[in-house]
């Protein structure tokens, strides 16, 4: 079963997944049912998380089978919920490659004027190029862009072009996957095939693995960068039922 949760996992591609996610759901809570780890997104317990990523990156415990969220996923929830105004303030929110965790929940919060936007996605609700956003300059307060960078032609533009469209004041969540043993961002545009990508950047569509240089990415596109240590704010036990990395670090990109 293990095998084959992989292959599709690994071979399907992201819109059918998408749509294959929901009556999945829907079993696999009742399958986990348990109280060792917890998810703060969903707000329940369950026996175990399920395994997650590529032959590369693969990583066991980390997938929450009731709202399907990752490491990434509950280090942002909980920066949002507990060290944000993002539920308490009137936002005008633009949110790029929305997650499924996410969506819905950021969809009914009445403070929110909540835009999703993807290139394929059958639940985002506009569909662009990021490298050229067809919104207005100075629209949106909070920007969300999760895992997108690893796939774009060019960072540097898709950036720009996010902080083109965010108000002064502003600021985004872009998280990318970092290798923190590479102090450079990693990319060889005559890496293109998909078995060499996925050994070389991780994930067979990805074209670069960034480094600890990440950061200066977001200043070149013109952000101010605050780093977020949730290890430094909640209790090692708390890191481990809810099965994030420590190390992982969250940066908030501001808009002056």
């Amino acid at each position: 079963m293990k095998k084959v949760y992989n292959f599709l996992l690994n071979t399907l591609p992201r819109p059918l997944l998408i749509r294959l996610s929901y009556p999945f759901k829907a079993i696999a809570p009742l399958l986990y049912k348990g109280n060792n780890v917890e998810c703060p997104v969903c707000g329940k317990s369950y026996r175990k998380f399920l395994s997650y990523g590529s032959n590369i990156a693969h990583r066991e415990g980390v997938l929450c089978p009731g709202d399907l969220t990752l490491e990434r996923h509950r280090l942002m929830w909980l920066y949002l919920r507990d060290f944000s105004d993002f539920f308490k303030r009137d936002l005008k929110v633009l949110h790029i490659a929305p997650e499924q965790c996410f969506i819905h929940k950021f969809k009914v919060q009445k403070n929110l004027d909540y835009l999703t936007a993807d290139l394929v996605s059958p639940i985002a609700d506009m569909h662009f190029d990021l490298h050229s956003i067809p919104l207005e300059d100075n629209k949106f307060d909070v920007v969300f862009c999760n895992h997108v960078m690893e796939h774009v032609d060019n960072p540097n533009i898709c950036m720009s072009e996010l902080f083109r469209v965010m108000k002064s004041g502003g600021w985004a969540i872009m998280q990318v996957p970092q290798d923190v043993t590479r102090t450079t961002t990693y990319e060889d545009a005559s890496i293109t095939s998909p078995e060499e990508r996925e050994k070389h950047f991780w994930q067979k569509d990805h074209v670069r693995l960034f480094g600890l240089d990440y950061p200066d990415y977001l200043r070149r596109a013109g952000f101010e960068v605050e780093e977020f240590h949730l290890k430094d704010k909640i209790s090692a036990e708390k890191f481990e039922r809810y099965r994030i990395p420590s190390s992982e670090i969250l940066y908030i990109a501001r808009k002056k």
